[in-house]
This record gives C-alpha cells, sequence and structure tokens, in this order.
C-alpha cells in the first residue's frame, strides 16, 4: 500500500521556500504602497534589505529543518541539501546587497520577486530526486532569469540577450523534457533511485539505445543550463547585455544549484550507465559524453577569452571554460568529487559576484565595461583594484586564494576516482594546461586595472556597502583558501551525514 502523504511535514520541510514567497509578496507591497515616491536607487535599497532580511530568516529555517524522504523523493530533507540551499541563499543576499545601490529601473519590487522567485527555484532543485520536480523547478528557475535578463528597459543589449537566452532556453527544455521521458520509459518511474535500478537490473545498459538517447538529449539539456561548450551561445551576450544584478545571479547562483543537479542525475539516477573515458579502454556510457563537453568547454573557452576586450564578455568565456573543470567533478562521480565539486562551484561563485560588483562600479563612471575601462582603478580606488586582483586571481588558480586550492582538490579527486587507474588522467593534464593558458587573459584585465595610464585622476565613487561587500567577499576568497578546512570539513560532514 502506498503510504498517507504527510503534508504537515511537507510544510514544515517547504518553510524556507514559505518564507521567500511571503518575503517576496511583503517586498511587492511595500514597494507599491509605501515606497513608490521614493528616488529608484531608494526604492531598490530599502526591498533588497528587506529581501535580505527574509532571506536571513530562509536560513535559519534550512538550519532547523528535519531529515526526511517525501513522496518517493520528490521532496528530500537532509545535511546535503540544506547545506546546497544554505549556500544558494548565501549568493542571492550577496547579490541583493552588493547591488542594493541599483538604479536602471524603478520596478525595484517586480525585480526582487524575481530573484526570490529563481532562489526558490534553485532551492527546489537541490532538494528533489523526482524528473517531474526537476523539470518544474529548472523552469522555475530559468523563466525567473530570462526576465532578470531583459529588466534593464532602457538598453537594447539587454533585450537582445534576453530574447537569445529565451529561444536557446526553450530549446534546451525540449531537449531535456525528451531525455527525461526516456529515461521514464526505461523505468516507469520518474524516481532517480528507481530509474538507476532499471537500468542496473537491464543485461546490457551501456549499449541500450533507448538509454543512449535519453543520456545524449539530457546532457545537452542541462549543458545548456551550466553553459558548457558547445551549448554556451547564450553566455557572451546575456553576461553582457543583462543588468549587473542578474548577469551575476546567473553567473553564480544557478551555477550552483544547476551543477548539483548535474551530479545527481548522474552519479545517481544513472550510475549503472557510467561507462569510462579512458583513452586506452573507454566504454560507453555517460562519463564519455561529459568528458567530451568538458574538453571541449576548456578549450573553447579560454581560447576564446585571448581575443576579448568586453570583460563581461570575458567573464563569460571564462565561465565556460569553469564549467569544463567542473564537469571533470561530476564525471569523477565520487563523494570527494561531490566535495571538490561544491567548494570549486561556491568559491567560483563569490568571486565571481565580487568582479561583478567592481564591473558596475566602473561601468556607472565610465558608460562601459570594456578592459580599457579599468585603466587607473589603482588609483582611483586602491580597494576596488585590490579586491579585483584577488577575485580574478583566484579565477585563475593561483596560491594562496581559494581558487587554487578549488582545482587542486577536484584534480586529485578526478585522480583517485577509479582505485588502481587514472582513466581521467588526460582531462586533468588538458585542464591544467588549460589553466595556464587563463592565465594571460586573467592578468590582461590586471594590467589594466594597475599598469595602464589614465589621463582621468578623480577618485572612483562607490556605496559604502558595496565596497564593504566586495572587501568581505576578497576576504573571504582569501580565508578558504588558506584554511579550506572551514568549508570542506561542513562540505564533507554534511555528504558523510547524507549516507553518500
Amino acid at each position: 500500500m502506498t503510504p498517507t502523504p504527510n503534508y504537515a511535514q511537507l510544510l514544515q520541510l517547504l518553510l524556507p521556500e514559505i518564507v521567500l514567497i511571503l518575503t517576496a509578496l511583503i517586498v511587492m507591497a511595500a514597494d507599491l504602497l509605501i515606497l513608490r515616491k521614493l528616488a529608484p536607487r531608494a526604492r531598490f535599497t530599502a526591498t533588497s534589505l528587506l529581501a535580505s532580511l527574509g532571506c536571513v530568516v530562509a536560513i535559519l529555517k534550512i538550519a532547523t529543518a528535519p531529515t526526511a524522504v517525501l513522496f518517493d523523493g520528490a521532496l528530500i530533507s537532509n545535511p546535503l541539501v540544506h547545506l546546497v540551499q544554505i549556500f544558494i541563499v548565501l549568493i542571492t543576499i550577496a547579490v541583493l546587497l552588493l547591488f542594493a545601490s541599483s538604479e536602471f529601473t524603478a520596478h525595484a519590487g517586480e525585480f526582487i520577486l524575481l530573484v526570490l522567485a529563481a532562489t526558490i527555484g534553485g532551492m527546489l532543485l537541490a532538494a528533489t530526486q523526482d524528473l517531474l520536480v526537476i523539470f518544474l523547478s529548472l523552469e522555475l528557475l530559468s523563466l525567473s532569469l530570462y526576465i532578470l535578463t531583459a529588466f534593464d528597459k532602457t538598453g537594447r543589449r539587454a533585450w537582445e540577450a534576453a530574447l537569445k537566452y529565451f529561444l536557446f532556453g526553450g530549446m534546451s527544455a525540449g531537449f531535456l523534457l525528451f531525455g527525461f521521458s526516456l529515461l521514464y520509459g526505461v523505468a516507469n518511474s520518474t524516481s532517480l533511485p528507481d530509474i538507476a535500478a532499471a537500468i542496473a537490473a537491464a543485461p546490457s545498459p551501456a549499449l541500450n539505445p533507448l538509454l543512449a538517447v535519453a543520456i545524449v538529449t539530457t546532457a545537452i539539456g542541462l549543458g545548456f543550463k551550466i553553459a558548457a561548450a558547445p551549448l554556451h551561445f547564450w553566455a557572451p551576450d546575456v553576461y553582457q547585455g543583462a543588468p549587473a544584478p542578474s548577469a551575476a545571479l546567473i553567473a553564480s547562483g544557478s551555477k550552483v544549484a544547476s551543477f548539483f543537479l548535474f551530479f545527481q542525475i548522474a552519479a545517481l539516477g544513472l550510475l549503472p550507465a557510467a561507462g569510462s573515458a579512458a583513452l586506452r579502454h573507454p566504454a560507453r556510457g555517460w562519463v564519455p559524453v561529459l568528458a567530451i563537453l568538458a574538453v571541449v568547454s576548456m578549450l573553447l573557452g579560454n581560447l576564446a577569452a585571448l581575443r576579448q576586450s568586453s570583460l563581461r564578455r570575458l567573464l563569460a568565456y571564462s565561465a565556460v571554460a569553469h564549467a569544463g573543470y567542473m564537469l571533470i567533478a561530476v564525471a569523477a562521480h565520487t563523494a570527494d568529487s561531490l566535495s571538490a565539486l561544491l567548494y570549486y562551484v561556491f568559491t567560483y561563485a563569490l568571486a565571481t559576484i565580487g568582479v561583478f560588483a567592481i564591473i558596475s562600479v566602473v561601468e556607472e563612471d565610465s558608460g562601459s565595461d570594456s578592459l580599457a575601462s579599468l585603466a587607473g582603478l589603482s588609483r582611483r580606488s586602491p580597494l576596488l583594484a585590490g579586491s579585483l586582483a584577488i577575485f580574478i586571481l583566484s579565477l585563475a588558480g593561483i596560491p594562496p586564494l581559494a581558487g587554487f586550492f578549488g582545482k587542486f582538490y577536484l584534480f586529485v579527486a578526478a585522480l583517485q576516482s577509479a582505485p588502481g587507474s587514472t582513466p581521467l588522467l588526460w582531462l586533468v593534464v588538458l585542464a591544467i594546461a588549460m589553466s595556464a593558458v587563463s592565465l594571460y587573459y586573467y592578468l590582461q584585465v590586471l594590467k589594466r586595472a594597475f599598469v595602464a595610464p589614465t589621463e582621468s585622476t578623480t577618485p572612483l565613487r562607490a556605496p559604502n556597502l558595496t565596497q564593504l561587500l566586495v572587501l568581505a567577499l576578497a576576504a573571504a576568497v582569501i580565508l578558504l583558501g588558506c584554511l579550506p578546512h572551514l568549508l570542506l570539513g561542513w562540505i564533507d560532514a554534511a555528504i558523510a551525514a547524507s549516507g553518500l
């Protein structure tokens, strides 16, 4: 007999999401009824602070949520899920506060509502192992991001970027839904553990044509969400055209949710059909598919970034390359590689948000996101220039910053994924080589900020809250690089407590 659904427990587990929904409604009401007479910047600041307070309450609810599995995995609550959800909400708070002084729109309440809707979508993605709930949560996240991309009505680039994002996103959703339908056909279930059991029970899972098509189409759908090449076409335009807070959220919070989802589907639902990406003895499965995506992403992302004159587009192609690095952790599909992936994606998100905050300040002053607009930054704002150096060097993987340890731990986890052999050694070697290539374009950014001559000596104005938070992010990147166990210990304990 099917157990009676425990709706009281369901309500208890969804309290963090309910808090964010109520926060969004309160922000909308306050903006329309109380704050509408204020200037756009003041409205944005007030609504951002109010939304951040709601996010703090949501984190407290997450931290006290019980462990449970409801509706055959449609909703899961365990320490690992709580950890990922806290990461997502913390990133949302950082985005809200860093860009609290924005004035690109007079519709602050609607913007904050969409930011919180995207956050709820990411939280639900982390808390489910059911294909239907995965797809609905992913579409809630995606649709919110599409609209956020187009929110700057004064910029033509924002409309173009949003249209491309929406069209490519709709196509990827079709591929993903088709892949999910095939997985349902294989297992007669939408539960990831049931799908894994059905694949394991088949005589030759890796050679099943139906499963092979499901793997490829699912990889295409998820590859779009993480901006893996050659499914990255939307990323440069969206990073350049979207308002700074929207671009920062797309580049950070959505990545945390999407990569965790990718790992869950691959390592939990498709584990029996993993195959091997070893050069000498490859075996068909999803690991070779991810290895191909990783190779193309690392090569195209790093080489295309070399030719960029726009800092936003450079970050977009850099994100493609980083997606390639993180796909190595998914291909390794071990508990250690999951730990490395979560550490990597969270510290990457912190550095990326910091860079976008500095870009927004420079853009407001110069009206451009070109590398040339960074000229003289070290003399006009030493604090922002020093923080930019920390973020950029962390993205490049320079010790003792968090980005270095993230890559080091990820590569070690990949090499130790198969006891007695190193099937992913060639991927790690390529990743190290591409990391060396990335040094060139990352150092070009710092060259403009610290060495390039400039005629302007006027101090660069930035809101005090933005400067304080940028400094805090830079300190976090240094601290998590020098003392990685502060975060890794939390991640490893959550993974162990969740039985992975």
